[in-house]
């Protein structure tokens, strides 16, 4: 944060405002409140295989329910691989994890660039300029989607 000198009646006091692309202004929950209704790590990974084995074709998905959209499905996927690879990083802050976790969570936010009307958080992906709140804004992403219940897909 910096201190900006506002001006008010004649008197000068000090207004914290956050640091341009610092992405403190990103008010994410901690990683303990996004993931509360995650599954486990393990079930978590096998949800993520099986939904990238479908958006490549690898695998059909089961005919129950009505038709996906298949780019809230390639959202979808890209959502909650992001927030496997965060949680991994948060289990393992070495630098491989980490860098995964930022990748991964760099490609949402490019698709969400593109797909802003999927965006289910207060921050859209435009206010996120520097690589450490891209994770941020995984965590808000992820708890937006599962407070919606769109967990199915």
């Amino acid at each position: 944060m910096r201190r900006q000198p506002v001006r008010t009646d004649g008197c000068v006091s000090a207004n914290v405002t956050p640091t341009p692309n610092s992405g403190e202004s990103i008010s994410a929950p901690p990683p303990h409140e996004a993931y509360a209704n995650a599954p486990d790590l393990r079930r978590e990974m096998h949800h993520v295989l099986a939904l990238g084995a479908e958006r490549d074709g690898r695998q059909t998905r089961p005919v129950t329910g009505p038709p996906v959209d298949a780019t809230a499905a390639e959202r979808t996927w890209r959502l909650r691989r992001a927030a496997l690879m965060d949680r991994m990083a948060l289990d393992d802050p070495r630098p491989g994890p980490v860098a995964a976790a930022a990748e991964t969570a760099e490609r949402l936010v490019l698709h969400d660039r593109r797909h802003p009307d999927l965006v289910a958080g207060p921050h859209h992906p435009d206010t996120i300029t520097l690589a450490p709140s891209r994770r941020l804004y995984v965590r808000q992403e992820y708890a937006a989607w599962t407070a919606a219940e769109r967990t199915g897909i």
